[in-house]
């Protein structure tokens, strides 16, 4: 059965509602030691989401550890929902989080970087498919986004749940995963 983006947000924050935190770090876990094989660590410069805890993301803490670990470069956005537009800054030591007004945590300030710099995107989302389409919250940061970086730049996709047969109402705009990481699986696009 396929349902529409509005459907399938409803759906999977109703799957992740139940989620507690053990849950939500068990399945994180899993996602980040899925990521070890992945093809991506002869890049240096990662975009990482912090989780907005009350949506249940998938938590990215141990995605950070595995790059800290790698000496990788790691790239955070500030959102403007005035423009619907990110600005992206390096993650530092003298990096000041703060949670926004939509308790996004994000950084104050920092060094900028340039869209073009960042080789791999980590894009949060609520559900994909198959054909590597996705569903995210609906504000449109993240197409805005992606589709502003080189067109070689790999985008994954995290996801605690595995992929929809199909997404109905996708249209050109949006820009499709090249991977997704779930707790089980790779999907590669």
């Amino acid at each position: 059965m396929s349902m529409n983006k509005k459907e399938l947000r409803l759906h999977y924050k109703n799957l992740r509602a139940p989620f507690v935190i053990y849950d939500i770090e068990v399945k994180s876990l899993a996602i980040a030691n899925n990521l070890i094989q992945m093809p991506i660590w002869d890049k240096t410069y990662f975009h990482v989401f912090l989780p907005i805890e009350e949506q249940k993301e998938v938590d990215t803490e141990y995605i950070l550890h595995l790059l800290a670990g790698k000496d990788k470069e790691v790239v955070l956005s500030k959102s403007d929902f005035e423009t619907r537009t990110m600005s992206h800054f390096l993650l530092t030591d003298n990096t000041k989080i703060d949670r926004n007004e939509y308790n996004i945590p994000e950084p104050v300030s920092g060094l900028p970087v340039p869209t073009e710099m960042i080789e791999v995107v980590f894009v949060p989302l609520l559900a994909f498919d198959v054909l590597g389409n996705r569903v995210g919250y609906g504000k449109g940061f993240y197409d805005k986004f992606l589709s502003e970086c080189k067109p070689e730049t790999i985008k994954i996709g995290l996801s605690f749940f595995k992929a929809e047969n199909e997404i109905e109402d996708i249209f050109e705009l949006d820009v499709k995963l090249d991977f997704c990481v779930t707790p089980l699986k790779v999907y590669t696009f």
